[in-house]
């Protein structure tokens, strides 16, 4: 792994895949079923969990924490302190690891700082989450969404310009 940089404070448990150029920031913690792509950049005070899976050239920013279910394709950029869910209504007292729902962002994908995105929902090919918005359903690609519920205002372009 001599074409990664991980961080000294970083934990990366036995098992995780991480793919050449990727860099590791500080207290990052990466569970030994994640697997990362090639040429990502991993945020300070990151928690990725068994079973993620991040595509090339992803970018998490500070704060982010990805739970079981969620997969990031290519190029997917994620704000800081963006929140994803897994279970729909979670207990402390009821276990219900075997009711993860999974959460797809596809290619090109833009999550906004502090955005929550709830389990099982796909956000299309480089649709652009806005800054706090709270996702509830499915976004279409290209789509610019804000608000709570975040509701679709326009699009944008690959390059993340509104049309």
């Amino acid at each position: 792994m001599s074409d990664i940089q991980i961080h000294p404070t970083a934990v990366i448990d036995e098992g995780a895949k991480i793919g050449k150029g990727t860099r590791i920031w500080h207290f990052t913690h990466v569970m030994g079923g994640a697997e990362i792509g090639e040429d990502c950049n991993i945020g300070q005070n990151v928690f990725i969990a068994d079973g993620v899976r991040l595509g090339n050239r992803v970018k998490i920013q500070n704060n982010v924490s990805l739970y079981s279910g969620v997969t990031c394709e290519d190029e997917v950029f994620l704000g800081p302190s963006c929140v994803f869910t897994n279970i729909l209504n979670p207990r402390s007292f009821v276990s219900r690891k075997d009711e993860y729902k999974p959460t797809l962002l596809k290619r090109g994908a833009t999550i906004g700082a502090n955005a929550t995105i709830l389990c099982g929902i796909t956000i299309g090919e480089y649709a652009l989450i806005g800054a706090g918005a709270v996702v509830t359903k499915n976004v279409p690609p290209f789509a610019l969404m804000v608000g709570n519920p975040a509701r679709k205002t326009g699009e944008v372009d690959k390059e993340g310009n509104k049309v």
